[in-house]
């Protein structure tokens, strides 16, 4: 084993030994990191909200920040989920047999696009820009829905980085090949022991031996009335726990890949954040730090898609896949609606969060 160990070392880079699950309450029920992200990232949105009220650099009022908030959750989550069936999966709006029952319910099939979730967060700071309702009945806080865009754009990154580095701790939205399996690579790739059962095995470059070999390690882990794929799962675990044998064995067996979750919780997370963040040092016209939250995620978006698989079983648009076809569309948007804005004589009610505002 110190041999296969030596091996395992020399081919550099690391392998993807993180477990999905934070915190095991019962056999059948456990916290995930995925789910703690989402939590992390509105608790980082509202904690930058009523930063920004207290500083005067929205309307919306510090007090009404868990309103807006909860508004912003059903947005994203509703808005995330209907982008990947709208956007990428159609085939899940057909109702079915078996529970539960509606495609789009069903959310071990295809996950949440964030160019959904983007638009589910201006439909959501459209409805905060209506006001909110006293015990009276009387609307207060109302203003031009741009301005919450703004807002929205300056809190939206947190949650994106979050959401990133749980897909990275998830070993999903896999990167492209820099290595293939038994072959040197460079020190910060990934190799990432879930590409054997999620994807699919056209997009794997495993020799017959190789695939014997995975096979026949799997089967070591497996129960005596289990199979390979079975044993596979178990393996998986035993690295995921920390098991330096079963990793050293199939570390020679895993290609090596880009981190792109890491890549884009570095461009969706920090760099936008620091962009918009930037921008929103003086009062801005409403519009504009929106305009730039688009522009800044659409350009790391399509770069990011040369070095990041697009979805197994989705069709692109030959060359160009889906993501960085709806982002050159945001990209259009975001770019149109800098110019028109700029040239507007509009009130500049947007940012100006360096210097506490007038109330």
């Amino acid at each position: 084993m110190t041999t296969l160990a030596q091996t395992a070392t020399d081919l550099g880079g690391w392998t993807h030994n993180l477990s999905p699950i934070a915190l095991q309450i019962t056999q059948g029920f456990a916290i995930r990191w995925y789910g703690l992200s989402y939590l992390a990232g509105f608790a980082a949105a509202y904690l930058l909200l009523r930063f920004l009220a207290s500083r005067h650099a929205t309307r919306i009022p510090g007090e009404r920040a868990l309103d807006a908030i909860l508004t912003l959750v059903v947005g994203v989550v509703v808005g995330g989920r209907l982008g990947y069936v709208f956007l990428y999966d159609p085939s899940l709006l057909r109702f079915e047999s078996s529970f539960p029952f509606w495609g789009v319910l069903a959310i071990n099939r295809g996950g949440m696009a964030s160019h959904g979730g983007i638009l589910g967060v201006v439909i959501a700071a459209w409805k905060i820009s209506r006001g909110f309702k006293t015990e009276s009945g009387d609307i207060v806080a109302r203003y031009p829905p741009l301005h919450a865009m703004d807002v929205c754009a300056m809190i939206a990154p947190a949650g994106l980085f979050f959401g990133r580095v749980a897909n990275f701790i998830n070993g999903e939205l896999l990167g492209k090949i820099v290595a293939a399996p038994a072959q040197p690579a460079p020190w910060w790739a990934v190799r990432y022991p879930q590409e054997i059962i999620s994807e699919p095995p056209n997009r794997l470059p495993h020799t017959a031996e190789q695939w014997d070999a995975i096979r026949r390690l799997s089967l070591e882990y497996a129960l005596p009335s289990e199979g390979w794929g079975d044993g596979y799962e178990r393996l998986v675990a035993a690295i995921q726990r920390g098991d330096q044998i079963a990793t050293d064995a199939l570390t020679p067996l895993l290609t090596a890949r880009y981190p792109t979750q890491l890549m884009q919780a570095a461009l969706d997370g920090l760099l936008v954040g620091i962009v918009v963040w930037v921008v929103a040092i003086k009062p801005r016209k409403p519009g504009i730090i929106g305009a730039w939250f688009l522009i800044t995620y659409a350009l790391g978006r399509i770069a990011m898609d040369f070095v990041r698989l697009p979805d197994a079983g989705i069709a692109q648009f030959g060359g160009i896949t889906r993501g960085q076809l709806y982002s050159a569309l945001m990209l259009v948007i975001g770019t149109a609606t800098l110019i028109v804005i700029s040239r507007s004589n509009a009130e500049r009610i947007s940012g100006g969060w360096l210097r506490r505002q007038p109330a």
